[in-house]
């Protein structure tokens, strides 16, 4: 397989895991919006999750790679029970690591990957 096929192959496995994980957010009553966020001097914007009155929203910022999307979804369902939503054994995997690490952070014994 030439080089094009595999970035092909992984950016198309990559918006895959992408549309579960958004439609796992969503049945859980989140709201995931794809958005342009704008950098000016003074403030950092990021991806992440905001509350606004009654609802939640998960902003996706729309110049990050598709995996740094991935990861920000990952990192927000982590946080959340998803005993009742059905993901794939990958996106599973992904979500229960991120999990754990959570729980580490949360017990103050951060680990230090490599």
């Amino acid at each position: 397989m030439n080089a094009k096929a595999v970035v092909a192959r992984e950016a198309a496995a990559h918006q895959a895991l992408l549309d579960e994980l958004k439609a796992a957010a969503e049945k859980l009553g989140l709201q995931v919006r794809e958005e342009r966020l704008l950098r000016e001097v003074g403030y950092r914007v990021r991806s992440g999750h905001c509350r606004l009155r009654a609802d939640e929203i998960i902003f996706l910022d729309r110049g990050l790679p598709l995996q740094a999307q991935v990861e920000v979804l990952v990192d927000e369902l982590a946080r959340r029970s998803l005993d009742d939503i059905y993901l794939s054994p990958a996106a599973r995997a992904l979500v229960e690591r991120a999990a754990a690490r959570e729980v580490l952070r949360d017990d103050g014994h951060e680990a230090h990957g490599g």
